[in-house]
Formats: structure tokens, C-alpha cells, sequence
């Protein structure tokens, strides 16, 4: 299996153990959970990914972790790391720490919301972006943020070259509230062009609940596949 993998639906037959070990701790520690939640996309999705459930220096640095042996794992070649405001700033930081403890130390930068007009002004905080700078953020949804940091990567002269992200929710991007026959994942591949890696997807959740009978969880297991029925990608 592709560390970098490609958009699927059909959970595949033979489980990526990175992905399995991800939503196994993603589930423990909260981060991921079952019910109602509307998406920005204004869908109700029965599960919901938390990057703000990582609320401690134990979990932050195992969730680095997570990223960071997908990202070797993968080949992307990159420079430095991006981090887009808010969630990116902390996981881009974390990465690149724990990329850092592995002996692959590379400059890391952010953006502030709204510019700075006192002390060293402007958007951007940390190392000057140069070279291919890869975006680091929890989830991809209407694409918006990665949008955003492309814009931000090449005003500065930088180029744009890759994302990594914590789940790939394997689900039809929205426009101007129109369903897309494609997701924003491989919106950012085919057509802006950037390289998409993610710990893990949809279909690693799903092959996690149907493999381990997740607390008892058959209800939202079912609730998730009719989701994904109704929302899902085919394969880019």
C-alpha cells in the first residue's frame, strides 16, 4: 500500500498499519468522535475530527509522530514547513520538532490572521519561505485554507509543493453550496498541482470499526457507510 495514498472508498484489503494504529488513537484520546455535526460544507457528517482534542504535550508529540513517519514514509521532498493559522501553527510546530528529533531539521513558518503594523509587522512569522514549502493542517475541506497558503507561499516567492494532512474525509468538495464530483484532496492534487499525503482516510476508518468492532461502535459504523453513500469520491 501507498504510503501516499490516493483517494478510496472500498476500505482496502489489507490494512496500512500506520492508518490502523492513527485511528486507534485518534478514537482513545477523543479526538475523533460519533453523533451529529454540521461541516463547514453544511452537511450533518456522524463523525467528527478534533485537532483541538490533542490538548496535551503527551498526545501533541505522539500525533507528530503519526505525521511525521507518513511524511518519510511518503518521499515527498520538501524545505521547509507551513503552518497555516490557527490549528497548522501547532501542528506545523510539533511536526517539525519531532522531523527535528529524527535528525531532518527544517525551517518552519506561519501566518498571523490579520497583519501585524508594530515590531516586525506583516503576515508571516518565523523562517523566510523559500524553496518547496510543504503546508501542514489537520483536515481538507472546501479548500479554502490551502488556497490561502498558496497565495501567501508564492507572494513570498516560495513555491507551494505539498500537504500533509491528519484525515482525509474522502468527501465531495462544495462550491457555492453545489456538491463537486471531486474532493477538496483531489482538488489540491489535480488541479493546483500539490503533492497530498494523509495519516489516514475515510476507508481506514471504516476497515478500523469493521476490524475491531470500535467500543461496540456497529450504529456509527453504519451511519458513517450511508454518509459516505451519499457524499463520497470515487477514486482521482
Amino acid at each position: 500500500m501507498s504510503e501516499c495514498f490516493e483517494t478510496r472508498i472500498e476500505p482496502a484489503s489489507a490494512p496500512d498499519p500506520l492508518a490502523q494504529e492513527f485511528v486507534g488513537f485518534v478514537l482513545d484520546c477523543g479526538a475523533l468522535r460519533f453523533g451529529e455535526f454540521t461541516t463547514k460544507a453544511g452537511r450533518i457528517s456522524p463523525y467528527f475530527f478534533n485537532a483541538g482534542g490533542f490538548d496535551d504535550g503527551a498526545r501533541l508529540a505522539r500525533l507528530a509522530q503519526f505525521y511525521a513517519r507518513r511524511l518519510l514514509a511518503s518521499g515527498i521532498e520538501f524545505d521547509m514547513i507551513f503552518g497555516p493559522a490557527y490549528k497548522g501553527i501547532v501542528l506545523g510546530a510539533a511536526v517539525a520538532v519531532e522531523l527535528a528529533r529524527l535528525g531532518r531539521n527544517v525551517p518552519f513558518a506561519y501566518n498571523r490572521k490579520e497583519s501585524k503594523d508594530h515590531g516586525e509587522g506583516g503576515l508571516l512569522v518565523g523562517a523566510p519561505l523559500r524553496g518547496r514549502v510543504l503546508i501542514v493542517d489537520d483536515v481538507m475541506s472546501a479548500g479554502t485554507a490551502v488556497r490561502e497558503s498558496i497565495a501567501m507561499i508564492e507572494a513570498a516567492g516560495a513555491a507551494a509543493h505539498a500537504v500533509i494532512i491528519a484525515l482525509d474525509r474522502q468527501e465531495m468538495a462544495v462550491e457555492a453550496g453545489v456538491d463537486l464530483p471531486y474532493s477538496a484532496v483531489q482538488h489540491a492534487r489535480e488541479r493546483l498541482g500539490l503533492q497530498v499525503c494523509a495519516v489516514a482516510n475515510l476507508s481506514d476508518l471504516l476497515q478500523y470499526l469493521m476490524l475491531h468492532n470500535a467500543g461496540g461502535r456497529w450504529a456509527d459504523q453504519q451511519r458513517v457507510l450511508a454518509y459516505r453513500e451519499r457524499y463520497g469520491v470515487e477514486k482521482g
